[in-house]
């Protein structure tokens, strides 16, 4: 594969969160990377999505992540990830010895975070399979995913979309811990470094959330982008 579709959760709060995402992204990566921001007005305009306001969802792209297949035509690869995360590794690596018969991808944690508040004061939620949606390689030509229309997406239950109930377990890939690596958590049992690191509690894009592990990873990254972004050629 030498092209490949991301797609990064926006969230107008936290737009520099996206952008050094983006920017860490392209920065490693060996192939080329179409990048794609899910916001919600310019999906709302398209007509992709018309769900009511869920008091639940703790972002603007709860939802339109299951988007992606029908984003893709219900063709080929394609990557969707939330925006609080770094890559500091190639994702072309990802596309390595992939089995057609599974129709997304993602890493399989057994995670229960212990803080009650999420990094915007937004309510920690706990269900089965957290996390497993932030960070999902779509198969988009799978038969399965054809199910992700329009309607189904702005219908159904946050359940199921987030626990992939749409699919049968054998249908759902594992990837390595390390391509979603929840900062906080991930680094209490894996001694290994990460790919991709997620700042799911909070990152340091927050004025609270300054001494997270890989902070100045974070930071770095962001001072980087920023003194390109406004380099004088």
């Amino acid at each position: 594969m030498k092209k490949l579709s991301c797609f990064i959760g926006y969230d107008s709060k936290e737009d520099i969160a996206y952008r050094v995402c983006k920017y860490s992204l392209l920065k490693r990566s060996t192939i080329e990377v179409n990048i794609f921001s899910l916001k919600l007005d310019e999906l709302i305009a398209k007509k992709y999505y018309n769900r009511t306001i869920d008091p639940l969802a703790s972002t603007q792209f709860t939802y339109s992540r299951f988007l992606v297949p029908a984003l893709m035509n219900f063709q080929g690869w394609a990557i969707f990830c939330d925006c609080d995360f770094i890559f500091l590794d190639d994702i072309s690596k990802l596309l390595q010895n992939l089995d057609e018969t599974k129709a997304v991808y993602c890493v399989q944690h057994d995670y229960t975070p212990k803080e009650k508040h999420k990094m915007d004061g937004q309510k920690q939620t706990i269900y089965p399979r957290k996390n497993w949606s932030s960070f999902i390689l779509f198969n988009c030509s799978h038969p399965k995913n054809k199910k992700l229309n329009i309607d189904l997406v702005n219908s159904e239950s946050g359940s199921f979309l987030h626990q992939f109930k749409w699919l049968e377990d054998n249908e759902i890939g594992s990837l390595d811990e390390r391509w979603n690596w929840l900062e906080g958590w991930t680094s209490n049992h894996n001694q290994s470094n990460p790919f991709a690191v997620h700042y799911t509690r909070g990152g340091p894009w927050f004025d609270e959330w300054q001494d997270v592990e890989f902070a100045k990873e974070w930071l770095n990254e962001r001072d980087e982008y920023l003194s390109k972004k406004f380099e004088i050629r």
